[in-house]
């Protein structure tokens, strides 16, 4: 162990023994005991139990299969509420990327709003939306597992809170959950006639509107309606006439939930939701040019010169910029090139069967039983001719007898990155969830099955139409004759397939989890439980750059995880845990790559210390958590794009995956403090360190073509994990001013800090910096009728100031253009309105 390593050890270690020691002096005694404790962060406007008004609330969740109080419950969690949603703006799981909680790490997968990279603790995947790979950390609503990161940007219904799980939950939550989950709940059937409808506009063009409505119970059946539209025009526009423009969205779902409750004891809820989600990307815009400072050539024809020799690009020269393109260190408004833009696509679709029934009082058997499928297509036209290739000049040579161009000759330029993936899943799981004298259990079974199928293509878009960049114009979408790489387009039927595959997977679990709390020792609880995961994946990448291969995966493995968690409560307002757990990512295939390459699964096991405590009669709440997670197998991708005119394989992207060899070490520390000093004030603040150190791991690339051996293949390369900051930071503040008796002025702030961060897991680039402010002022629950129907206005507004960072930036093609980066949203705000009754 060298001495850094040994340094934070300790350090994480003394944290700990330091709250152990010092909370029994500041908080009050108690005579009575209390069950076990987490270092859960605490979102004060979430769904409340009963509490003292004027204190710290208390928050319901079900991260350990049961309705558990947030502070007596042995898992680090955050909970964001139906109130911290409104007060946020929060329309989809993207307006997280914010930092707002500052363990859970949202990104876009490229710049595509199409798909959402989820992370927790420093478990953040590079490239998880393809046909064989997983995720590591899951994504549940109502208690059903996500398969896809496509779709995850759908719109929000009716949300009662998100629990943000940090950890491994390998044996509650299953495989692909190594760095924790997020837990969508929603709000179920009430069986009374009540509803609510909102509807607000902002800036960009944008607009929105929700119906939310319960019915009365009949036939002992309770029926529940929510729809909801969202609308975004885009904040970088594009000047080509009819294109859309990027960080776009048009997204609309509804959503139908039945509760049929025949006779006590059983609960019967059913639900079916249908969403649409038109997107664009975020833009890509070059912030640096020749940042190597290689000589600038200039073009003779189409041969790149300097001083009157021949110079290659990205060797001895670079080739110069466009006349027509700039460099743009700060966020764009406006692109320099218009290019083919048009929606993205995804639908998502699913049907659940939730039933509870309640034996005895010792035990409930669950059953959840769904089905879900997901379909994306994809069209990402955000780089324009910031990103590959380098610039070359038009030849006329190139023009074919009937007028077209051929498609991958010098002069075009704009990778089109097109792709149609199409999903379906199904889920079964059974649960008993009870209590006996002392002990408090869970044990289950659970069954998984999906299959998914993926293609896409990446043609050029965009001809220069002279020697030096100053014209242009688009490539035809639909051509003619056989499909090669000299004759492609972007619309069905012109397409060149770069990759096609097809995965098909079945996992089967069993687990069980119990906690024992002595009679002997009633300030003592132990939980122990296990979980056993059979994963099966087969499946085939059948097309490699528009020619037929059948490249098979076969995979088949079995693993156990357990936990043990002990639990200490020296007060009623004092919990203390130490816990270990184990969690994995199942393996699989890249079908990025020119083979299907075939990558193992990576394991984590974690060693967690965490103390919560309340003080002041529960004005004040300071929760703290460290936690050690030893990492092997950890999966690596490494990229490469062909950029070379003139390629068969020009815009190919390809890229593997290797497993790391050694210990990726992750490092964590978490504070959340919680303080309501008066009545109507709330205020908040969250902190989390994490250290990571990934092993050099050779790169699985092959050698480009005419290139000596051992270029890239086999070199060994320093990675890192992304969007991963080392400190991260938030905060909030909440004001209430009584208005009559009813009604109430709201008054919200946050703001969320996060360090430089990597973006790309083989880049040493680092992105900016970020501190991101959101507001919300509410006139709230406004009487307007006997019947009590009260209306709510607001004024809100997304990154109040307008800060803008890099939140994604790619060094790829230093020696042949310069960086290319996108930024985070400018400011948005709006008005709202809703009424309910």
């Amino acid at each position: 162990m060298n001495d850094r390593t040994a340094l934070r050890l300790r350090l994480l270690m003394g944290a700990a023994l330091m709250t152990a020691c010092a909370a029994p002096a500041l908080a009050a005694p108690a005579n009575d005991a209390t069950p076990a404790v987490t270092a859960a962060d605490d979102q004060p406007d979430a769904t409340a139990g009963e509490g003292d008004s004027n204190g710290v609330e208390e928050i319901v969740v079900t991260a350990m299969k049961r309705e558990t109080n947030l502070q007596k419950t042995p898992i680090a969690i955050s909970v964001i509420g139906s109130e911290d949603i409104k007060d946020r703006h929060v329309e989809s799981l993207i307006n997280l990327a914010d930092g707002s909680v500052p363990s859970l790490r949202i990104a876009t997968f490229e710049a595509r709003q199409s798909a959402l990279t989820v992370g927790i603790r420093g478990i953040v995947p590079f490239d998880q939306n393809q046909t064989a790979r997983e995720p590591g950390v899951g994504v549940y609503i109502d208690g059903v597992y996500l398969g896809r990161s496509q779709g995850l940007n759908a719109a929000l219904y009716d949300v009662e809170r998100i629990e943000v799980l940090k950890g491994p939950q390998g044996t509650l939550f299953g495989r692909n959950t190594e760095g924790g989950a997020l837990s969508i709940v929603t709000k179920a059937p009430s069986g009374e006639f009540e509803g609510r409808a909102s509807a607000g506009v902002g800036n960009y063009g944008s607009y929105n509107g929700e119906i939310h409505l319960d019915m009365p119970a009949f036939a002992n059946v309770a029926l529940k309606f929510d729809g909801v539209i969202q609308h975004q025009d885009p904040t970088t526009r594009d000047p080509l006439v009819g294109s859309i423009g990027w960080d776009a969205y048009n997204r609309v779902g509804g959503r139908v939930a039945a509760r049929w409750q025949p006779f006590d004891g059983l609960t019967a809820d059913f639900a079916f939701d249908k969403a649409r989600d038109e997107n664009t990307p975020f833009y890509s815009q070059l912030v640096n040019y020749n940042p190597t400072g290689l000589p600038v050539g200039t073009y003779v024809g189409t041969q790149l010169t300097y001083n009157g020799a021949n110079c290659t690009a990205g060797s001895t020269c670079i080739a110069p910029l466009p006349a027509s393109v700039k460099v743009h260190p700060e966020r764009q408004d406006v692109a320099d090139i218009g290019v083919p833009q048009q929606w993205s696509v995804d639908k998502t679709q699913g049907v659940s069967a939730n039933l509870k029934y309640k034996v005895s009082p010792a035990v409930e058997l669950r059953s959840i039983t769904a089905w879900r499928r997901v379909s994306t297509n994809q069209f990402d036209n955000s780089g324009g001719p910031e990103r590959t290739p380098a610039f070359s000049p038009f030849d006329p040579t190139k023009v074919k007898p009937n007028g077209t161009y051929t498609t991958n000759a010098s002069g075009v330029f704009s990778r089109y990155s097109l792709s149609d993936l199409y999903q379906s899943q199904f889920s079964q799981e059974f649960q008993a969830v009870g209590s006996l004298p002392q002990l408090d259990y869970v044990a289950g079974l659970y069954y998984f099955t999906e299959q998914a199928r993926e293609s896409a293509a990446t043609p050029s878009s965009n001809l220069w139409t002279d020697a030096t960049g100053a014209t242009y114009t688009i490539l035809p979408a639909q051509v003619s004759g056989p499909i090669s790489a000299g004759n492609q387009g972007w619309a069905y039927g012109s397409r060149l397939l770069t990759r096609a595959s097809y995965a098909k997977a079945r996992s089967y679990a069993a687990f069980g989890q119990a906690t024992y709390s002595p009679d002997w020792a009633p300030d003592f609880h132990l939980t122990a439980g296990g979980r056993y995961t059979k994963d099966k994946r087969n499946g085939t990448l059948y097309i490699v750059n528009n020619t037929a291969t059948n490249f098979k995966l076969h995979y088949d493995k079995g693993r156990f995880d357990p936990m043990v968690t002990l639990a200490f409560d020296p007060s009623s307002d004092i919990d203390l845990y130490a816990k270990y757990s184990t969690g994995y990512r199942a393996g699989g295939a890249n079908d990025r790559s020119s083979n299907f390459s075939a990558f193992g699964p990576e394991t984590v096991k974690s060693y967690e210390l965490g103390a919560k405590m309340d003080f002041f009669e529960h004005k004040a709440r300071l929760n703290l958590a460290g936690y050690i997670m030893d990492r092997t197998g950890t999966q690596i991708d490494f990229d490469f794009i062909d950029s070379t005119p003139g390629s068969p394989t020009l815009n190919a992207h390809t890229q593997n995956t290797a497993n790391a060899s050694g210990i990726t070490k992750i490092r964590g520390l978490e504070a959340d403090l919680t303080l309501r000093p008066v009545e109507h004030l709330t205020l908040g603040a969250s902190y989390a360190y994490t250290y990571t150190h990934v092993p050099a791991t050779p790169n699985p690339n092959p050698d480009p073509a005419g290139q000596p051996a051992g270029t890239i293949h086999g070199k060994l390369t320093q990675v890192f994990i992304v969007y991963t900051p080392e400190n991260a930071a938030s905060g909030y503040i909440d004001y209430e001013i009584p208005v009559g008796s009813e009604a109430r002025v709201r008054l919200h702030l946050d703001a969320a800090y996060s360090d430089p961060q990597h973006s790309f897991d083989s880049e040493t680039t680092m992105t900016d910096s970020s501190f991101i402010v959101n507001g919300r002022i509410a006139l709230a629950d406004i009487p307007v009728a006997s019947n009590g129907s009260k209306v709510t206005l607001s004024v809100w507004s997304r990154n109040l100031f307008n800060e803008e960072h890099i939140y994604r930036i790619d060094n790829a093609n230093a020696k042949t253009l310069g960086y290319y980066a996108n930024f985070n949203p400018p400011r948005t705000f709006g008005v709202d309105g809703s009424v309910s009754f």
